[in-house]
């Protein structure tokens, strides 16, 4: 039988591996990025068009190159970094594999220009998918100047999964962002397609963060220092009225490297307990300083991911750290209305300017006590509540009963149990006078055949409005009133990039926009339903509530919409409604394609039939 393994050719292993390091148009410029810092630039320019996917360039002023060194340095497994084994355990710096340029290469054309500063020329090299075009001497400043031009041309497969050009320039900032905020000391700008999207001058780490972020950053960041003998934490935490319902603004880094790691986010969500929301994220941007023998880097192509060798010591120094932060800040949530929580930190120095306790524990005592007068208050107010209360027998999911006992108004659509609900519509008579109250300006209750039908006024809106909009977005375009004052947004990098994306989308919802200069939208239109409303507040609110969809549910681009806008546009609990509101909201319900349930699978309404009625009253 002959021989039948073979080695791979140079330039087909490359290709394989560079879809482990270069997954797309980001992964190029993260590595690029790492690539200028380590070799000591005091300022970094970053250029792409088409987001990454015609031209990427990095361009420093480090140290550069010799020639040998610039055409080693896109052989796999070329590095500076690492001489024996031993050194993998003390590495400080961003890139050791030696696989970044080698991987883009393989997938790209590059172009490099690279001179010392003892060097009176520099050394120009082309190399296209792996293969040296050309190389030579050339005039250059002192540093390294990379293009990466039309990445994955030879892969076609790799290139058609790329995502639109925002999504793409989306990944892109986050990783612009990573880098900078780990290098204050470093300045940093970003342009795409000829327009500027930072930049960046070095300076304390504060200023780095409001300038990636936006000055409304100033208000809410503490500071967040803990020393210890294993390790140091530094940074800079979000007050808790702050934080989001989406992810994306939690960054760690390890010995100025970014990472991912849950387990480490947990422990900052625990020293947020009882401040924020379980749904809630906080903002926080946390250095960790420890001895690299302590840690390896090496567990992943992209080195985002690192073991520690004890986990469970740096998760418990992390949560006291916030904890101590955020006690030592006076930080407390809304709930709070005994003190004044919008305490001043002088963010270059880390001095608070004022606070109300005189310990940590004097904080957490009053904050426990706060809490158990707020539960205890919602408790006694609970509309549910009376009814477990007056006949402890019944369950909380007794209100709706076992629709099945009963023939009449049930139709069974599927063989789910989910499907075997009232048909509430068989409850109104034609012509009949419906008498509507609100209960707490929370639920609705109106007289039906059978007894008294209960609405969520808020997830009813919420059913109703969902299903305009996913019309809107399928069909018809929603209507939408022109504003009498425009007016502009500035939004953060990422979040402009996501509202061109969904421009279209959001347009069909009744939002009518244009661009208005860097990183800003003018709305000349809103949906009717936000009459009165502020444009500013909805509009955000929109966007984060998309993010939210997206990510958590994993939901296509127009459910995603329908699903965030309806969310935003609904009636909340706690607002009034008139006779005549109440008995249309109720008639639109029920003319809902699905009525049973709001959008997130929450029941809409109840029905309380005489016999329930008779119950809870022991008839």
């Amino acid at each position: 039988m002959p021989d039948i393994i073979r080695l791979l050719p140079d330039s087909i292993a490359n290709q394989i591996a560079a879809g482990e390091v270069i997954q797309r148009p980001a992964s190029a410029v993260k590595e690029l990025m790492e690539n200028a810092v380590d070799a000591g630039a005091s300022n970094i320019q970053v250029i792409v068009k088409d987001s990454g996917k015609s031209l990427i360039q990095v361009i420093d002023d480090g140290s550069g190159m010799t020639e040998t060194d610039a055409r080693m340095s896109f052989e796999r497994h070329a590095t500076s970094k690492i001489r024996t084994a031993e050194d993998l355990f003390v590495i400080r710096t961003m890139g050791f594999r030696g696989e970044a340029l080698a991987s883009i290469a393989a997938v790209a054309q590059v172009e490099m220009k690279t001179r010392t500063a003892d060097s009176e020329l520099g050394t120009l090299l082309l190399i296209e998918g792996s293969e040296v075009k050309k190389q030579e001497p050339v005039a250059a400043p002192k540093g390294t100047s990379i293009a990466v031009r039309n990445l994955f041309f030879n892969v076609p497969a790799r290139r058609n999964f790329l995502k639109s050009n925002p999504v793409e320039m989306k990944h892109i900032i986050e990783e612009f962002q990573r880098t900078a905020l780990a290098n204050p000391e470093i300045e940093f700008s970003l342009y795409h397609n000829d327009l500027e999207v930072y930049n960046l001058k070095k300076g304390k780490l504060s200023h780095r963060i409001i300038g990636l972020f936006g000055k409304q950053y100033r208000e809410q960041l503490a500071v967040c220092r803990e020393e210890t003998p294993v390790m140091n934490v530094r940074g800079y935490l979000g007050k808790p009225e702050f934080s989001k319902k989406t992810r994306g603004e939690q960054f760690f880094f390890v010995n100025k490297r970014y990472i991912k790691n849950a387990y480490l986010n947990h422990a900052v969500k625990i020293g947020y307990e009882n401040l924020i929301p379980d749904d809630c994220h906080p903002f926080y941007v946390l250095f960790i300083d420890i001895d690299p023998r302590h840690i390896d880097v090496n567990v992943h192509p992209t080195k985002t991911e690192i073991k520690f060798d004890d986990e469970r010591t740096v998760y418990g120094i992390i949560k006291s750290a916030v904890r101590q932060s955020l006690g030592a800040h006076n930080i407390a949530p809304s709930l709070d209305f005994s003190h004044n929580a919008n305490i001043h930190v002088n963010l270059d120095t880390g001095e608070v300017l004022s606070r109300d306790f005189s310990t940590r524990q004097d904080y957490y005592d009053e904050k426990a006590a706060l809490l158990k007068t707020e539960k205890d208050r919602n408790n006694r107010l609970n509309w549910d509540r009376i009814y477990e209360f007056t006949n402890p027998s019944l369950e909380r999911s007794g209100i709706q009963h076992d629709w099945n006992k009963k023939d009449e108004g049930i139709e069974v659509r599927l063989s789910s149990a989910a499907n075997d609900m009232p048909d509430a519509k068989n409850e109104f008579e034609a012509g009949q006078t419906r008498m509507t109250f609100q209960v707490q300006n929370k639920y609705i209750v109106a007289t039906v055949k059978s007894g008294l039908l209960l609405v969520d006024q808020q997830s009813a809106h919420e059913r109703i409005l969902y299903e305009k909009y996913m019309s809107a977005l399928a069909h018809k375009p929603a209507a939408s009133q022109q504003a009498l004052f425009p007016e502009t947004i500035e939004l953060n990098p990422v979040d402009f990039t996501l509202a061109l994306d969904l421009k279209p989308e959001i347009e069909a919802v009744g939002f009518v926009f244009d661009i208005f200069g860097k990183n800003s939208i003018i709305v000349h239109g809103t949906p009717v339903e936000l009459e009165g409303e502020n444009i500013k507040k909805a509009f955000e609110g929109l966007i984060e509530q998309y993010k939210l969809n997206k990510s958590e549910l994993s939901l296509n681009k127009r459910e995603s919409m329908a699903r965030a806008m309806a969310k935003q546009t609904s009636i909340k609990a706690g607002k009034a409604l008139t006779g005549e509101e109440m008995n249309s909201l109720i008639d639109q319900l029920f003319a809902c394609a699905n009525p049973n349930y709001d959008p997130n699978g929450k029941l809409t309404f109840a029905i309380l039939d005489t016999e329930k009625i008779d119950g809870f009253l022991n008839r």
